[in-house]
């Protein structure tokens, strides 16, 4: 879903071939052009609404390519402001509008590379002087390569993040990517199975985020009339392609019968980022938000993990705003264009003046960086490391319903839960964040929750990255049903981490939680939290807690009755990537 995101300079030697170009130095005015391309993309063609920022005074420069996130166009305060903020920083700016977004026709594909990549590679064409704009406008100013092949980066947020990852894989004259708040597998951003994130077992339906995009696709007509007929499917699936509106049935149908299950997955994965990154070669600078329900930084650290086992070069940042808020003050804002004033910014225009303006000497920052949202000197608000840091600290779940530093300190004992069979957890309103409206705080209802929770700690600690558990329960219900043939009968579950204060408030940070569809019952099984940064002050608490439900997610199907038994030579343990020591 399209929200505020991004915003960056350095004219520098250029080359053209074997030729060294020196352009003129960029003075911040440009020209804008609208154009139109037919394209052929997959089995269709299609119409790509674009406008073309050309800087002045500047002879053949790099090019920056952007598109829309989902439900925008062209015109989004975000994507034009890429197209201002690049040309007037001397790189010759293209964007458009998605395929079945704002004037471009076709349906919405989701990203897919062999749609949405292949289109994105028409206009690279375009920019390489391969070819023209459907009113003749040909692109002679862009620097190249070598003959047919542009200097061109693209950078953009949420569904503008991914089709960069798509573009990449089926075009490499794409020499620089800049994904922002993007997905890496919408199996996992859609139907999260924290125990099993890349796996045959799906997940708990994300009904909330999932059918607010479905409802944004299908109104096209209220915000978009007279439709190019191409964007329209056919009257039980309008505008999306249909493999896109069978998986969103299958999804609100509650049921994952094998085969439509394996479809799913299936689709879900071909279209996004895990299916293809083997192919991405261009260097990429991921930016992931910390305050992001949709895609979180899990999504980042599997495609930055990917990208760095396969030698693509790649670095990762963690700041503070995502598609559920937290924009912070001198954060980066690519409708506001604060490019040289921001962390983000700078390190984007140090991406680019490598990449794009081959200036060999720029240094491009640090494996890794991550916001801080304790720290309130706006110049030293981001963290950075080598790598990501360790899982480093480890507490055991005791049977009195203590987190304990020592496995000797557990105590043995069992507690019991049980769901009802409406939700009676609450994390988030998915929508609330981007829609601006309140929500309540979140809450666990007694009886359908089991909590552990540590001893005051003794000095601050600092966990950054993805806290893990290893979890054994005893579900007899679940363990009768799971093997129907249909995974829905096999058991949910949601883990997630709070911080307790010493006055007893509780803050769940940024609303996240690990939504679990056990694998096997029977069987130990491995949680991974997502992704936070956060600060655990001195004399607060840590409180993990398994809870039956959460409203923003479809949850069991029957009543479940869970127990977890503790002893201290066979208990849960709960590991944190602490910092610091």
């Amino acid at each position: 879903m399209s929200r505020r995101v991004l915003g960056y300079s350095v004219p520098l030697a250029l080359l053209l071939g074997a030729t060294v170009v020196t352009p003129a130095p960029a003075t911040g005015q440009y020209t804008v052009t609208a154009l139109k391309f037919t394209v052929r993309a997959g089995d269709r063609t299609c119409t790509i609404d674009a406008d073309l920022y050309r800087p002045t005074g500047v002879g053949r420069a790099p090019a920056v390519l952007a598109t829309n996130g989902f439900g925008g166009s062209k015109s989004d305060g975000s994507t034009d402001g890429i197209g201002k903020a690049f040309a007037e920083r001397g790189y010759v700016s293209l964007v458009y509008s998605g395929l079945g977004f704002g004037a471009s026709g076709c349906l919405i594909s989701l990203d897919d590379p062999d749609i949405d990549g292949t289109a994105a590679s028409k206009l690279v064409d375009f920019l390489a002087g391969k070819r023209a704009a459907d009113d003749g406008t040909k692109a002679d100013f862009v620097a190249l390569d070598g003959k047919g092949d542009p200097r061109v980066g693209m950078v953009g947020g949420s569904y503008g993040g991914a089709i960069q990852l798509a573009t990449a894989a089926v075009d490499h004259r794409v020499d620089a990517l800049v994904p922002l708040i993007t997905w890496n597998d919408l199996a996992y951003s859609l139907d999260p199975n924290n125990a099993d994130a890349h796996g045959p077992v799906p997940g708990a339906f994300k009904w909330q985020w999932a059918n607010g995009f479905y409802l944004i696709g299908e109104s096209q007509p209220l915000t978009a009339p007279n439709l190019d007929p191409s964007r329209i499917n056919s009257l039980d699936c309008l505008h999306f392609v249909t493999e896109a509106c069978r998986t969103i049935r299958t999804l609100n149908s509650g049921s994952y019968p094998a085969d439509r299950t394996a479809e799913l997955l299936f689709y879900s994965r071909s279209v996004s980022p895990v299916g293809y990154l083997g192919r991405v070669k261009a260097p990429t600078l991921l930016v992931q938000g910390q305050a992001d329900s949709l895609f979180n930084l899990n999504e980042a650290t599997a495609t930055y993990k990917t990208l760095k086992a396969q030698g693509t070069t790649a670095k990762m940042i963690w700041q503070s705003w995502g598609h559920s808020g937290g924009m912070a003050a001198g954060e980066l804002d690519l409708g506001q264009g604060n490019l040289e004033s921001t962390y983000v910014g700078k390190r984007i225009l140090a991406w680019f003046d490598r990449y794009l303006r081959k200036n060999k000497g720029t240094d491009t920052g640090p494996a890794f960086a991550y916001y801080r949202d304790w720290i309130t000197d706006p110049t030293g608000t981001y963290a950075t490391a080598d790598r990501l840091p360790a899982l480093s600290r480890k507490l055991y779940l005791s049977g009195d319903g203590k987190l304990v530093v020592n496995r000797s300190k557990v105590t043995r004992g069992s507690r019991t839960y049980t769901n009802w069979l409406v939700p009676t957890s609450h994390s988030e309103s998915s929508l609330a964040g981007t829609l601006g409206l309140p929500d309540p705080a979140p809450y666990d209802t007694e009886g359908t929750y089991l909590g552990w929770t540590s001893e005051p700690l003794t000095r601050t600690t600092d966990v950054v990255g993805a806290p893990k558990a290893t979890l054994k329960v005893v579900s007899p219900k679940a363990e009768r049903t799971q093997h129907s043939g249909d995974a829905a009968d096999k058991l949910v579950l949601f883990a997630k981490l709070y911080d307790i204060a010493p006055d007893g408030t509780r803050t769940l940070v940024h609303r996240l939680v690990a939504p679990v569809r056990v694998p096997d019952v029977t069987k130990s099984f491995t949680v991974t939290l997502p992704g936070i940064v956060h600060r655990y002050e001195k004399g607060h608490r840590l409180r993990f807690v398994v809870a039956a439900s959460d409203d923003a997610y479809v949850g069991n199907r029957g009543i479940k009755p869970v127990t977890v038994v503790s002893s201290p030579g066979n208990t849960g343990v709960l590991e944190l990537p602490v910092t610091g020591g």
